[in-house]
């Protein structure tokens, strides 16, 4: 369809588009791994639904390849059906729309990658060559425009209208979800949004999913006092709840679809439909709300809702804590790794951590997190006890426990109540290594996605780019292996922790320098970021062995483990000197150490100090 021809429809009528696609094909066939799949498995489940959207009223269906690109389709082992999913989901709305008894637009459906603070971040090429597959895809098969939604990202947005724009001519509708506050991802508003897409070709911007019909009328209403920007609207029925495995969406009557209607219109909203939840009943009543009415251009400025404020931005600063500022001083930094008791008392932590820290030789309490993916009091909670008693504490925070929503909560926690400054990102062992193999770890984002989180909690925002009405000031952490099996990978990746915020690194255990000096080669010369080595006195030969051949991101060098057998019954003595080595050389070469107790002996770490 030329450009031409579809803003022509859209000065003299409003168009109605279809529902939920996803949330209606479960309804209809049941659960299934992945909805776009079913356009060759279950073509007839997908074809029923187009046409029960034809006759509720609707004059654009979309196609049913929301998620049908390469990145979301690899992990399902589908990253060759690119061009088959989605030729078939055109080839089904198509053979619905031949047996509709009036015109019907498709519009092409292509959703985010959801790429979100994952490491596996694309470059914006191949985002743009992964958009450009797909909407080719697309193209070719005959859809009559594209409909880009439910992007969180604006820059992705932009990076997919610029794919379809490299070869394509034909109608763009680009959408965002935004939130209650009325902005999308980073505190965008709607009319920076539509600033900056009305110049990118595209002929419909408007707002879907994540609100119900209520909550995203003041933003449809800032959407459309921009000049010259035809805007579309498709909320949710409303808020989900969960129901043992399923998603489900409020049962809002097709009346309240019919009254937003009416309100969108009245705004100037050219494009209506629906999303999450939505059924034929809501798109049947928004159409015959509609049918009478005429579009609505209003002045800019004369919609009556409230402008968001955009917030000051946080001047970013170093990290506060005394633990940092030696670091940066360039003080040689001492700390030991604890880990948090099994049960319910602290009584016993607090007496070894006294013992140690009376030393005086000692800087701050690492804290282990669920290591090997065992229960044991919460790291940050453990943190916030030793912090209560003046102790300094870097506590370790994985990924594999809580989403982004629980981190950040954890996080805001930690700094408020708990007192903690510092923290390490880990991305954490996963369950089936624990007592829990049943369980499922979250892994939503992985440690370079923490770090990102972290470095914006300190900016004063949190991942959405909400403010938090102040900002935390983490010393955020990183764990480095100098002796990993793919040390390119893990180069690569600490350059991707350093890039995101990282203030300083922790390396895993080594138990000689020359391994140290092939990571800095290999490295390309000493890191940007103070460097803990970490240290821990083995106790046996077999205790060596063990580590050596069982525990993952271990190396024990041949020289040292034939000292230890050759050591016998001083097997412990042997182990410990070698301990000593590495904290004496560690002094001239790195910022800091930490030290491992052997088998929780904290009292033992003192023989080493």
């Amino acid at each position: 369809m030329k450009i031409l021809d579809f803003n022509e429809r859209l000065k003299n009528s409003i168009l109605i588009a279809d529902g939920a696609m996803g949330s209606y094909l479960h309804d209809f066939a049941g659960a299934h791994r992945c909805f776009d799949e079913m356009n060759s498995i279950e073509p007839e489940a997908v074809f029923r639904v187009h046409q029960a959207y034809i006759e509720a009223g609707a004059h654009i269906i979309e196609t049913n390849t929301f998620g049908a690109n390469r990145f979301k389709l690899e992990p399902l082992g589908l990253a060759d059906e690119v061009q088959r999913l989605n030729s078939r989901g055109v080839k089904i709305a198509r053979e619905a729309r031949e047996s509709a008894s009036r015109e019907v637009l498709i519009a092409g459906s292509m959703g985010p990658l959801g790429i979100g603070v994952q490491a596996r971040h694309p470059e914006p090429e191949e985002i743009q060559a992964i958009f450009h597959e797909q909407a080719l895809a697309l193209e070719e098969r005959g859809v009559d425009l594209f409909i880009l939604e439910t992007f969180t990202y604006i820059e992705e947005l932009l990076l997919a209208i610029d794919a379809i724009r490299s070869f394509s001519g034909i109608p763009i509708i680009a959408q965002l979800t935004y939130s209650e506050e009325g902005t999308a991802f980073g505190d965008l508003r709607p009319a920076d949004a539509a600033a900056q897409l009305k110049n990118k070709n595209v002929q419909v911007i408007g707002a879907n999913c994540t609100l119900g019909p209520q909550a995203l009328l003041p933003i449809l209403g800032l959407l459309a006092s921009v000049d010259d920007v035809r805007v579309s609207g498709m909320p949710n029925a409303g808020i989900p709840k969960r129901e043992g495995d399923r998603i489900v969406y409020p049962k809002s009557s097709p009346e309240y679809f019919a009254l937003f209607a009416r309100e969108a219109a009245a705004l100037g909203v050219r494009i209506l439909g629906g999303c999450c939840g939505t059924t034929p009943a809501h798109i049947r009543a928004m159409a015959d709300a509609v049918k009478s009415l005429h579009p609505v251009k209003q002045e800019a400025g004369s919609h009556p809702v409230a402008a968001v404020a955009k917030p000051a931005a946080v001047i970013e600063r170093e990290p506060e804590s005394k633990f940092w500022k030696k670091l940066l001083m360039k003080e040689f930094t001492v700390c030991v790794e604890i880990d948090p008791p099994k049960g319910l008392s602290l009584d016993r932590i607090f007496e070894q951590v006294d013992r140690i820290m009376a030393s005086g030789k000692v800087d701050a309490i690492d804290i282990n997190s669920g290591a090997m993916a065992r229960v044991g009091m919460d790291a940050l909670m453990t943190a916030g006890a030793l912090e209560a008693r003046g102790i300094e504490t870097v506590p370790h925070l994985t990924t594999r426990d809580y989403n982004i929503i629980g981190l950040q909560a954890m996080l805001l926690g930690a700094w408020t109540v708990g007192g903690v400054r510092n923290v390490l990102a880990i991305t954490g062992d996963p369950p089936s290594v624990g007592d829990y193999p049943e369980a499922s770890g979250v892994y939503e984002v992985d440690s370079v996605g923490l770090v990102k989180i972290l470095h914006r909690l300190n900016q004063g925002t949190d991942w959405a780019g909400k403010t938090l009405g102040g900002a935390t000031n983490f010393a955020i952490g990183v764990a480095v292996n100098p002796v990993a099996d793919d040390l390119d990978a893990e180069i690569e990746r600490f350059h991707a922790k350093i890039e995101a915020g990282a203030h300083y690194a922790m390396t895993q255990p080594i138990f000689d320098p020359e391994h140290w000096y092939a990571f800095v080669k290999k490295l390309g010369g000493k890191p940007t970021i103070p460097v803990l080595i970490g240290i821990w006195p083995l106790n046996s030969y077999k205790q060596a062995l063990r580590l050596n051949n069982e525990v993952p991101g271990i190396v024990i060098p041949e020289p040292v483990l034939k000292s230890m057998e050759a050591a016998g019954a001083a097997a412990r003595e042997r182990g410990f000197e070698v301990a000593r080595e590495m904290l004496s050389w560690s002094r001239t070469e790195l910022a800091g150490a930490y030290l491992i107790p052997p088998f929780k002996r904290y009292e033992e770490i003192l023989d080493i100090l």
